[in-house]
């Protein structure tokens, strides 16, 4: 096929529904959904770019059944309707397309495919090439020498050989494949466990349905048994599958012409629906001057950008005049290169009450990544750039960098002098390698940006699109992407001095938009100043000092585990009675559900059978094979993560693996780590529990494990303020146990074992919107059971239901919900119309105050135990925080004193209708000491 087709067919009804799923539900300030709409869009205008059509037409289905309905009135009927929320997208799309100059076509009783198949084939009998784009695999009936499929999301051609690359069937033959597979999205019927391969293989054998069939008394085994059983809707399912080229349609090719776009109608409906990005193109790629009605900015402070319904890439709406200022000031920025320059900016970074600030640098590895150049901000607009360590042929010449770093040490160390940052952290890590501790880390513009909207991202390139309505130049446009990527040192100066004084400038801008609002609001302001900042020196010095590991230990571990997984390879070679590859869903499909005949509990979007996790889980409870599959994913994964990887993560000078710990990443609070991440290190397995053996105390030290015990719970009974729960925790009841007498009407003494497990489910599962179907499936009991249990719950803990509906109702008017502490989770999807986006919200807005509470508590007790830690002769250093745990290096001699101390802190961090409690142990380990 030529570069540019004759002809282009697409399947806009592909293009709406995968446009819906695949990108998340976004809106307009008016709530008004627009996700489905932006992103067929999108595609469009790239299809266009990429191909410059002059014949086209865009195909969507009709509303109303259609021909096919008639042949089965089941067709289609697993289907659910269209929801309530792309429905709404559809006229404002259809105005979108008609305002492109592109023709649809709508035809009533038949579907887009076979309009599609009709003009497909009309166009190739006149000699035209004809590109279909789409991603429904039944066209691939229509390939021939002048038809070619393209999926759009893919970029992937689809011609006679890819056809059979990849159905393992040629073009002709798709109908039959189609008709003995089936299709479970469309209802049709199929043969029962004929799948992809034993379709290809038979017509392989046959060449065609009807060959198979006349045969079908000669196929063999279960397989031929569920042919020969369904011959009787066989040819149903081949007319069903059959796309009609035959139709008789309004439009000729000739009428397919595309016209030129109607850039006022389109303009219009870009405004009403706030797509930015779109309006942007039209005005030739330049981004709007801020006005009142598209000023990017956060909104007032009761409802950011999320809460109003704003798409990631639509700045918040409601900017103030002073706001409107930083974001629009005009931009003056230097180059650093004689010692004049620098006197002059010392002065400026001198006389400012606040500067920002950013380093350049040769890695993103704190631990290794040394300095190319530093930029500082004094005001919006205001900025420089000084480079220090350009080294490309031809570079300009550069002030030395260690004398010049020198003059900057006693500005960098100062506590007087207040610095704003945008992940500050990094930059202290990096100006520590060349001997500099930075101090006066008064604000991070990427910590304002999450204690504003967690929800949202927090990197530079993002808020400052949302909250300036700027658009930044990205690092990979001056330092190129993927292999062809240079090192920042080779980056030419002037363009580096450009993207790093937008950077400080940026981050500049970024804090006086945010910080005000925050201000506003006092819970959050206290939450910035007293917990999420302070918090970051604490980090600091953890991720400087790092923790010690035993690498012989995991080097050992990782041979044994080598060699249990080929023991559990060969024992599943001789379960299944043949070897395959385990890690191939394929080869698992096959071995598990057409050589065993293992029941298909579920299947994937493509109608294959689904070797997912729980579907193996489920399937491991009776047969030996699935159970041996998961051992061998689970031990390969400890290997790969943890003792083939940890070790090469140990640096080389410390002898200790240094993470990253991320404050800015969960929505709920919680923090995360990276490179090694820690908050995964298995604990409920022996193995898993092995590897934390090799998490070490050096000599003439312990590690010292605290950790808060079944805090969640606990402030489930402080919101609640259900009398039940505040009885059990205030006597250090065992909560478990004290439910299931609760709710069982017993004793404590009477309840077993198998009562107090159900009650912890129950506990626990409540708190993250368990249903009854999720507790009958952990528990194994009737739904039925598990419903009348939780009935029964809340029966005796009525605080807790009652907690749980004003919550829903809280969030569902505010569309936010806040921890004890005012960290707020927003709410996007908690008035959605599509009730499963609803639902999940909904449990996010019952859990995240006690996830979120959780998290504030630990965090600050992270601050107090790392302060008294900072005594003088204390012996004793945080090193780890792991969910609900802080990890201490701890002097032997003072393991006493630090416990008590520890103890102290972590159960003084907050004060709730419950005490809280603190589990601390010691060892020469991690596993011991927890």
């Amino acid at each position: 096929m030529s570069t540019r087709p004759d002809l282009v067919l697409v399947d806009g009804s592909s293009y709406l529904y995968r446009a819906f799923f695949a990108l998340p539900p976004f809106s307009n300030s008016r709530g008004e959904p627009t996700g489905a709409v932006f992103g067929v869009l999108n595609m469009l205008n790239k299809f266009l770019k990429d191909y410059e059509p002059e014949r086209i037409a865009v195909v969507f289905d009709a509303p109303g059944k259609t021909f096919r309905d008639d042949l089965f009135a089941e067709y289609k009927a697993h289907r659910p309707p269209m929801p309530d929320e792309l429905r709404a997208q559809l006229q404002p799309l259809l105005e979108a397309v008609k305002g492109l100059g592109l023709p649809i076509l709508r035809e009533a009783g038949v579907e887009a495919d076979d309009v599609i198949g009709t003009l497909a084939c009309a166009a190739a009998k006149q000699d035209l090439n004809v590109l279909i784009s789409t991603g429904d695999k039944d066209m691939a009936q229509l390939v021939a020498p002048r038809i070619t499929l393209i999926n759009t999301m893919s970029n992937t051609l689809l011609d006679r050989e890819g056809v059979k690359t990849k159905f393992d069937v040629y073009p002709e033959q798709i109908i039959d494949y189609l008709a003995l597979v089936g299709d479970s999205s469309d209802n049709i019927p199929g043969i029962d466990k004929v799948g992809p391969k034993t379709a290809a293989k038979w017509l392989g054998q046959y060449q065609t349905l009807d060959a198979l069939v006349a045969d079908a008394a000669n196929v063999g085994g279960k397989v031929g048994e569920n042919l020969r059983a369904g011959l009787m809707t066989l040819e149903l399912s081949r007319k069903l599958a059959t796309i009609r080229t035959d139709l008789t349609l309004p439009l000729s090719l000739d009428d397919l012409r595309r016209k030129p776009p109607d850039v006022g109608t389109l303009r219009n409906l870009y405004t009403r629906l706030e797509l930015r990005s779109l309006l942007k193109q039209l005005d030739g790629g330049a981004a709007p001057a801020p006005d009142a009605a598209t000023a990017a900015a956060p909104a007032a402070p009761a409802a950011p950008a999320a809460a109003a319904g704003m798409t990631p890439a639509t700045p918040a709406a409601g900017l103030g005049d002073a706001a409107h200022a930083i974001a629009a000031a005009p931009r003056a920025y230097e180059t650093i290169t004689t010692e004049a320059q620098l006197d002059d900016w010392l002065r400026k970074l001198e006389a400012a009450e606040l500067f920002a600030f950013d380093t350049e640098t040769t890695s993103l590895e704190y631990m290794r990544a040394e300095i190319v150049g530093v930029s500082f901000a004094v005001a919006p607009g205001q900025a420089a750039y000084l480079p220090l360590r350009h080294d490309y042929a031809g570079a300009p010449q550069q002030l030395d960098r260690e004398k010049t770093l020198a003059r900057l040490k006693p500005l960098l160390e100062s506590d007087k002098r207040p610095k704003v940052g945008h992940h500050i952290k990094y930059d202290a890590h990096v100006l520590a390698r060349h001997g500099i501790d930075l101090r006066g880390m008064r604000y991070d513009s990427m910590l304002e940006s999450y204690v504003w909207n967690s929800v949202l991202r927090h990197d530079m390139d993002s808020a400052a699109e949302r909250y300036l309505g700027i658009r930044t130049i990205h690092y990979e446009d001056v330092a190129g992407k993927g292999a062809k990527q240079i090192p920042f040192s080779q980056v030419p100066v002037d363009k580096a001095a450009e993207y790093s004084a937008e950077d400080a400038d940026v981050t500049l801008r970024l804090h006086l938009v945010l910080w005000p609002q925050i201000a506003a609001v006092p819970p959050l302001k206290a939450l910035y100043e007293d917990c999420e900042q302070p918090l970051v020196p604490v980090l600091l010095r953890m991720e400087e000092h790092g923790v010690l590991l035993d690498r012989q230990m995991l080097r050992t571990q990782s041979s044994e585990l080598a060699k249990r997984l080929m023991e559990v390879l060969a024992e599943a070679h001789k379960e299944a009675g043949a070897p395959f590859n385990l890690d191939s869903p394929r080869q698992l499909c096959t071995i598990l559900f057409e050589k065993m005949q293992l029941p298909v509990l579920r299947k994937t979007p493509t109608g294959q059978p689904s070797t997912a996790e729980d579907v193996l889980e489920e399937l491991a409870e009776s047969y030996r094979l699935p159970k041996l599959i998961l051992e061998h994913r689970s031990l390969s994964k400890l290997k790969s993560t943890y003792t083939d990887k940890l070790p090469e993560q140990i640096n080389e000078k410390t002898g200790r693996v240094h993470t990253s710990y991320h404050q800015a990443v969960a929505a709920t609070g919680r923090l995360s780590s990276q490179d090694p991440n820690l908050q995964n290190i298995p604990i409920r397995t022996p193995e898993g529990r092995r590897i934390r053996q090799a998490f070490v105390a050096p000599p003439g030290y312990v590690l010292l494990a605290a950790d808060y015990s079944q805090i969640e719970l606990r402030i489930m009974a402080h919101l609640s303020g259900d009398k039940g729960l505040l009885d059990a925790f205030a006597n250090d009841r065992d909560i478990h146990q004290a439910t299931a007498a609760e709710v069982l009407g017993i004793g404590l003494d009477q309840v077993t074992a198998e009562q107090r497990r159900s009650a912890k489910a129950v506990n626990f599962g409540l708190i993250y919107g368990m249903s009854s179907f999720g507790l009958a499936k952990q528990l194994g009991i009737p739904r039925g059971a598990a419903q009348e249990y939780i009935d029964l719950y809340f029966a005796r803990y009525p605080g807790v239901k009652r907690y749980m509906e004003e919550t829903r109702a809280q969030a569902k008017a505010q569309g936010y919900v806040e921890t004890v502490f005012g960290r707020r989770l927003y709410l996007p999807d908690i008035n959605a119309r599509n009730k499963q986006f609803q639902q999940a919200a909904e449990r996010a807005a019952i859990n995240a105050p006690m996830q979120g509470t959780a998290a504030d508590i630990i965090k600050r007790a992270m601050i107090t135990v790392d302060a008294w830690c900072g005594r003088p002769d204390c012996g004793a250093r945080l090193i780890m925080q792991v969910h609900d745990e802080l990890v201490l290096e701890v002097r032997q001699e003072r393991l006493a004193e630090v416990t008590a101390a520890v103890r102290d802190c972590m159960t003084a961090a907050a004060s709730l209708k419950v005490p809280l409690k603190v589990d601390v142990g010691s060892g020469a380990n991690w596993d011991e000491a927890h």
